[in-house]
């Protein structure tokens, strides 16, 4: 056979199974090398000839090569090729990443109150934003995530309890947060439950705590007290530990409320008082007005010491007022004009803090909290409706000649009008537990509020509902701008200044209207009175808004707008 005559190279089997494809072939120098997986490469090993850069004993190179001595060594380590280039140092690294898409750096400006910094952070994916500053210290080992959260959950319940809308609770709960090192936090409010969660990495378990609001209360000294310890926690120049923090919370849940309980009868008959005196009753008118609002609060502390719900409490207290109306009508005094009573009275029951703050929370785009604190509205409302309808019934099967057509208010005496808008400004502000300082900033703004709504609905001739919104805009713009000073919440500027606006004769005018049985025009007496309440919440919200385009606050480099609320246009 042919295999048996050949020399030994031809003895080589020739199929390619014994052959590789990286042999040389025949005629080419061989030289002598290891074989390839005895020194494994990368590729991002440095070619042969090129000289890499030296580093530090110790330090890894993306160019590492093999550990032997050849051409292609660049370290005397294997690096990793996610090792940072030699020319990095993190020392001179820029302060933010842009990404490659060129969404700009956020900066928020000192200046601006936190408030406003950190309501533009909760409008902002987390993602883009900027990365989080501590200005409060804390261990070596880190801050107490657990503590702080359950301090965020506290002064966010006594926020939210106070009646601030779901948005400023949000913004102060992830001030506190973002205060003690945890950036990567999401506050969610609705009408009685907060929660809040943090997340240290994508890689990590998020911890997530809630608490549940289970009263409601209004105490203006309070809630600033509460903004003030915010303010101190997010300040550079204030050093406040979480030991100090909670300190100072249990202290503002101990103190009392600045009047007493005696006091805030006495302020809710001064208001009906006032109120009567605005649509045009006179001395005796005051007095009645407020005897009957004195005896509806004592009626409405004794259902509420029995623990009756709030609807049966606003019932009881709608009574008494309407009662006087009806028994000074039934006496036939020609001086004395019982619409006025009864309208002074529905003043000091119509709910206009919870108006206000629910539109506002639905304008911002907390919707759950607007639906549910509106629907607190339009039960107390037909609890007073309740009240007022059953004494109006009584009133008529009595033979009391209620005259719908005595609609009010004489126009020759102003100053005394304006008086009395401020006086039941000052009884609206003690209501709600003002500190004594902002007594007279309120009283001032609602006085100015009642001469902008004279002037344009009575002078001017213009619609009563477009001179409520233009008066309750000038109301909001000007709370803002007080607390903005006083760095403090808005509402003990704004809520009590509100009261002369309030729609209390075209409530009552609306009730007796149906009462008599022409339901056609107490409806539309009532749908006015709605109208009105609406006009007066979004013209507060509307003037706050203006009030910050007159502010610098923070923004996106370049001249970005302020972003806007959590939904827009749909989407």
């Amino acid at each position: 056979m042919v295999a048996e005559q050949g020399g030994p190279e031809d003895q080589k089997p020739q199929s390619d199974e014994a052959r590789s494809a990286f042999v040389p072939p025949a005629g080419v120098d061989r030289r002598a090398s290891a074989p390839d997986d005895d020194h494994p490469t990368s590729e991002f090993a440095v070619p042969s000839g090129l000289a890499a850069e030296s580093q530090g004993p110790g330090t890894g190179s993306a160019s590492g090569s093999a550990s032997g001595p050849g051409p292609g060594s660049g370290s005397d380590t294997i690096g990793s090729a996610f090792a940072p280039p030699s020319t990095y140092s993190a020392q001179h690294s820029p302060p933010a990443f842009t990404p490659a898409h060129g969404s700009p750096m956020i900066r928020l400006t000192k200046e601006a109150p936190w408030q406003d910094r950190m309501r533009t952070m909760l409008r902002m994916p987390v993602a883009e934003r900027p990365v989080s500053e501590p200005v409060q210290k804390a261990d070596e080992a880190g801050p107490a995530v657990p503590r702080v959260l359950d301090l965020t959950l506290r002064i966010g319940e006594l926020l939210l309890a106070g009646g601030e809308g779901a948005e400023d609770v949000e913004a102060a709960m992830f001030a506190v947060t973002r205060s003690y090192g945890l950036d990567r936090s999401e506050p969610t409010v609705t009408f009685t439950l907060l929660s809040i969660s943090h997340q240290p990495s994508l890689v990590d378990d998020p911890v997530t705590a809630s608490r549940t609001v289970r009263r409601r209360g209004t105490d203006y000294t309070r809630l600033a007290a509460v903004f003030r310890l915010i303010d101190d926690i997010t300040s550079e120049e204030v050093e406040v530990s979480l030991e100090e923090a909670y300190r100072r919370l249990a202290e503002i849940r101990r103190n009392r409320h600045p009047y007493s309980g005696w006091a805030l009868t006495l302020a809710g008959g001064g208001l009906a008082g006032a109120a009567s005196v605005l649509v045009g009753g006179g001395p005796l008118v005051f007095v009645v007005a407020a005897v009957g609002a004195m005896l509806g609060d004592r009626l409405a502390w004794l259902f509420a010491g029995r623990g009756l719900p709030e609807f049966y409490q606003f019932v009881v207290a709608a009574m008494p007022p309407a009662a006087m109306g009806v028994a000074l009508t039934l006496t036939h005094w020609s001086d004395v004009r019982p619409s006025a009573v009864i309208t002074g009275g529905l003043f000091a029951l119509l709910p206009g803090r919870a108006l206000v703050a629910g539109v506002q929370d639905g304008l911002t785009g907390y919707y759950i909290t607007a639906a549910a604190r509106l629907l607190e509205v339009m039960y107390l409302f037909i609890g007073i409706v309740v009240g007022v309808l059953l004494v109006l019934y009584l009133g008529l099967q009595l033979g009391a000649q209620l005259n719908p057509e005595a609609r009010f208010v004489p126009h020759d005496r102003p100053v005394v009008q304006i008086l009395a808008s401020m006086a039941l400004c000052l009884a609206f502000a003690i209501l709600l537990q003002q500190d004594r300082s902002t007594v007279l900033a309120v009283t001032l703004n609602g006085g100015v509020a009642w001469v902008i709504y004279g002037a344009m609905a009575r002078t001017g001739n213009i619609s009563p509902v477009a001179a409520t919104a233009t008066a309750a805009g000038l109301v909001g713009l000007f709370g803002q701008l007080f607390s903005r000073y006083r760095y403090t919440s808005s509402l003990p500027f704004i809520t009590a200044a509100i009261g002369p606006l309030l729609p209390g004769s075209a409530t009552y005018f609306g009730l007796l209207a149906v009462a008599q049985g022409r339901v056609n025009t107490g409806l539309a007496s009532l749908s006015t009175a709605v109208a009105t309440a609406l006009a007066i919440a979004i013209g507060v919200n509307l003037g706050s808004e203006i009030s910050r385009l007159f502010m610098r606050v923070p923004g996106a480099v370049g001249g970005a707008n302020r972003r806007a609320a959590k939904r827009t246009r749909g989407f």
